[in-house]
């Protein structure tokens, strides 16, 4: 997610930046002794006793690969809403059918009602409008009413976003259960810390509007953290079988493939909807000389209702547009070949924006070029039959992501380069964590900062010649001079300040993968990278998973970086010392003035424009030094020193980086 609360931390789409050059090749430098120095060193990573026993259990490995018994629940969603829009309100039923496969036998089941957030009383970290919450008229199991009560079985209760349900028998590994909820709520103008809402009379974007099973993973078991609206969501994976009841005259996007078009769409927009999945330009699907225009059901009669119809497998979660106020360009995207038949696979990319957001008109290329790049540059192509970005500016500012769908403002304040950024970035969330579902409830860095970084490689395509990594290197560096920041591992609610969870989850774990690339090369740091997303899709990693992942691809122990950069608030500090030069040769003093140990990369040039590549292993720092001395063979006189020109680390301080011969 992209928002305005983290403007001061998250500069998107700033390409004032230096250009970055190619990784050039390095070679060891002679380096005389050191004597080592009180300096902290970096420690083994302790994996957590639960994620130990998940190994011992056969379910995770120490390769980053998932276990042999690894498990995970699944559900079933039949999900019927009514849109009562005059009212802003909803009335639904949720059918859902748990899965237990999972090789425990549970007593209960526990579901999330994000709703809640907007109950009186609440526990919230952010100010949000009290509109009641969720009212639940009826809740079964099996064929048994469960009653709202304090203690015993066949019950359930409520405590804040968790809704507890206490089943009348337990559930039988391998068995399932039948879930059934009759609910209504008020829908918030920007609920759920404007992640959905409504936007004056003319849209609507329906999120959490559901009660939705938590997760039971092999880690932690249930994970029934509350939603308290900085924090995002767990999600496990389901499949979707939805009916949306909206007036006529609105149009309905989301989650799944539509399985009703010629229902509920008007003859001129269907056909132009079959035309852009097949075309490489822009098609104008609807335009505001279609609104209101009626399908051929509607005007044959009837309630003046429609009934829209979804269906969608293997996703995390269901969200909707509708409008009678948008306008609606699409296009075909290719994302590769998704099947292994050697041909290229498509997906249709929609934007659907007001008149208000001129941007927008460019939205649909932008969602092109994103859902292309992203497949090709993580190497696995987007899986689903649409990819819809929705503008709605008085619901969010910033963005939001979904299966299939996004929400984002109007951005008609920023810069076309701002919108670009925000919609790559939405998009790039359909990996991470739409795919790989990380647990952005506790690790905040996984979903954003992966998803930050990818954002920045598709930017570097779309705007060539640029350093698309610096703003988020800038972001956290300067952060860190200020002191401000917390550890990345620190659960995302329980950061000190809103800006230090910002930096924490977006700018530093974004720079920090881009040193990561800088440490092992382009082509170990990929690999490791795109094997890890496909280990995990449809799966849940963790962090370790993670870390295993890219020290398989490396082959090597890479503990020293995880706990420095992810565990820590150390920062990095090379600088140039003194440097001598005679006729025996050269000697170059290197400091690391940091907590955080990198290798060091020397630019060395000299008077003929010669230049020389040598490197400090970051071995060097490990064994305790803080300072060492480089030694450069005799020729031409040196007349320059850089450290990190190729811009790889996220050093707090370059203006000591460099030395020029006076």
């Amino acid at each position: 997610m992209s928002r305005r609360a983290l403007a001061l931390v998250l500069v998107i789409g700033s390409l004032a930046c230096a250009p970055r050059a190619a990784t050039p090749d390095v070679v060891p430098a002679v380096i005389a002794p050191a004597r080592a120095s009180s300096r902290p060193l970096p420690q083994a990573v302790l994996l957590p006793p639960s994620f130990l026993r998940a190994v011992e259990r056969g379910t995770r490995t120490l390769t980053g690969q998932p276990g042999a018994q690894y498990w995970q629940p699944y559900s079933r969603y039949r999900l019927t809403a009514k849109l009562l829009v005059e009212e802003k309100r909803v009335e639904g039923t949720a059918h859902v059918m748990y899965l237990n496969r999972s090789p425990d036998s549970l007593a209960a089941v526990h579901l999330e009602l994000t709703q809640n957030l907007h109950a009186p009383g609440a526990p919230r970290q952010e100010s949000s409008e009290v509109t009641g919450g969720m009212e639940l008229r009826r809740v079964t199991a099996g064929t048994r009413e469960l009653r709202a009560a304090p203690t015993g079985a066949s019950r359930y209760q409520v405590v804040g976003t968790r809704l507890d349900l206490f089943l009348p028998r337990m559930l039988a590994a391998g068995d399932s259960v039948a879930l059934t909820f009759d609910y209504a709520f008020r829908i918030p103008q920007a609920g759920a810390s404007g992640r959905m809402g409504w936007d004056m009379t003319d849209l609507f974007f329906l999120a959490y509007w559901y009660p939705h099973v938590a997760v039971r993973d092999d880690v932690v078991g249930w994970q029934t953290d509350a939603f308290l609206g900085t924090a995002e969501f767990y999600h496990g994976f389901a499949s979707y079988d939805v009916t949306l009841d909206v007036p006529e005259g609105w149009i309905v996007a989301g989650t799944g493939a539509l399985q009703n078009p010629a229902d509920v769409l008007s003859e001129p927009v269907l056909a132009r909807l079959r035309l852009a999945e097949s075309s490489d330009t822009i098609v104008h699907v609807v335009t505001p000389a279609d609104f209101g225009l009626r399908s051929t059901r509607q005007r044959a009669g009837g309630n003046g209702r429609l009934q829209w119809r979804f269906r969608a497998d293997s996703v995390r979660d269901v969200a909707y547009s509708i409008t009678r106020a948008s306008n609606w360009d699409a296009v075909r995207a290719a994302v590769g070949d998704r099947e292994g038949d050697g041909r290229t696979d498509y997906t249709r990319v929609s934007a659907i924006y007001r008149e208000s957001a001129p941007r927008w008109e460019h939205g649909a290329r932008y969602g092109q070029h994103a859902i292309t790049r992203l497949s090709e540059y993580l190497a696995f192509p987007y899986p689903w039959p649409h990819m819809t970005g929705v503008e709605a500016q008085q619901i969010i500012s910033g963005g939001m992501e979904y299966p299939m769908m996004t929400l984002i403002g109007n951005y008609s304040a920023s810069t076309d380069t701002g919108l670009y950024a925000v919609i790559a970035h939405e998009f790039a969330h359909m990996w991470v964590p739409m795919i790989a579902s990380t647990d952005e409830r506790r690790y905040g860095w996984m979903d954003e900062g992966f998803t930050t970084f990818s954002e920045n490689q598709v930017k570097r395509v779309f705007y060539p010649g640029f350093d698309t990594d610096a703003p988020d290197r800038e972001n956290y560096t300067a952060f860190a001079r200020a002191g401000n920041e917390g550890e990345m591992m620190r659960w995302s609610d329980f950061h000190y300040t809103s800006a230090a969870y910002g930096i924490a989850s977006y700018a530093k774990p974004a720079s920090v993968m881009a040193a990561l690339r800088g440490v092992l090369g382009e082509e170990t740091f990929l690999r490791g990278y795109r094997d890890f997303l496909r280990a995990w899709a449809y799966k849940h990693p963790y962090p370790w998973d993670f870390f295993h992942a890219m020290e398989q691809a490396a082959g090597r122990d890479l503990d020293w970086f995880w706990h420095s950069w992810y565990f820590e608030t150390w920062t990095m500090d090379h600088a140039v010392g003194r440097v001598t030069q005679d006729a025996s040769g050269a000697r170059i003093e290197v400091e690391d003035r940091g907590l955080a140990p990198m290798p060091a990369r020397l630019t060395v040039t000299r008077a003929d424009g010669s230049v020389v590549m040598l490197e400090v292993p970051v071995e060097r720092w490990l064994e305790g030094a803080t300072r060492i001395t480089v030694t450069v063979p005799p020729g031409a006189v040196i007349e320059r020193v850089e450290i990190d020109a190729e811009y790889d680390f996220p050093d707090v301080n370059r203006d000591n980086n460099s030395w020029r011969r006076s």
